[in-house]
């Protein structure tokens, strides 16, 4: 897993992401509440630990925010604050999951797997959401906020790649191996012209762009940090 640590302890950051590192996870640490935001809106993560008490910004306020930008990241609690109030206000702030201080590790890992699980039972969601971005699968019907948007079926398909890859820079070999099965033509323009149509009636008209290019390397759906 990736996990994005926000946690200011010191002594409590190193035993995490010593103990989940040895079990082979991936860990980034913020060590305030500002700066776990805004890996949280640059990476994709399959799980959040957030303590509440943070510098700068608390983890309720950071929890609100990152549900903002991205509604299934899996999000656990890891905090001191353990009445009953302080529980139903963190999962109202739209956290999966709270762990009281001082814990076991092995709780800890287990609440994690339990929500790795959880995430990965949701893949299969018939409908796919960016900020105010949604397309169903099931009925093929696409909106931004209250606009209803029209696209083929090539560009559906392009926007429901990008959806399932939010926040991964996907090459145009990616793109075209993905969507068309075929060796890519490296002299084609056929993916930046398709990019192109479906940026005209996603972006276009709306003042959050949510299609980027990264020089070099290809596109990346993600929505820009306000």
């Amino acid at each position: 897993m990736k996990i994005l640590l926000v946690e200011d302890e010191p002594k409590v950051a190193a035993f995490i992401r010593k103990g989940l590192e040895e079990l082979n996870h991936e860990v980034v640490h913020a060590y305030d509440g500002v700066f776990g935001k805004k890996l949280a809106f640059e990476q994709e993560f399959d799980v959040i630990i957030l303590d509440v008490i943070l510098p700068q910004l608390n983890g309720m306020e950071v929890c609100r925010e990152i549900r903002k930008h991205n509604r299934q990241v899996p999000i656990l609690m890891l905090t001191a604050l353990g009445t009953t109030d302080d529980k139903v206000t963190g999962l109202d702030s739209g956290a999966d999951d709270y762990l009281v201080k001082p814990f076991q590790f092995r709780e800890l890992i287990a609440r994690l797997n339990a929500l790795y699980r959880r995430k990965d039972s949701t893949l299969n969601e018939t409908v796919l959401r960016i900020a105010d971005l949604e397309a169903n699968l099931d009925t093929k019907m696409v909106k931004r906020g209250e606009v209803m948007i029209r696209l083929t079926a090539r560009e559906f398909s392009l926007l429901e790649l990008f959806l399932k890859n939010k926040g991964k820079v996907l090459s145009r070999v990616d793109i075209a191996e993905t969507l068309w099965d075929q060796q890519f033509d490296s002299g084609s323009n056929v993916i930046d012209v398709y990019v192109n149509y479906l940026r005209n009636k996603i972006d276009k008209e709306f003042p959050d762009k949510l299609i980027h290019t990264v020089i070099g390397m290809g596109y990346v759906l993600k929505q820009t940090e306000q």
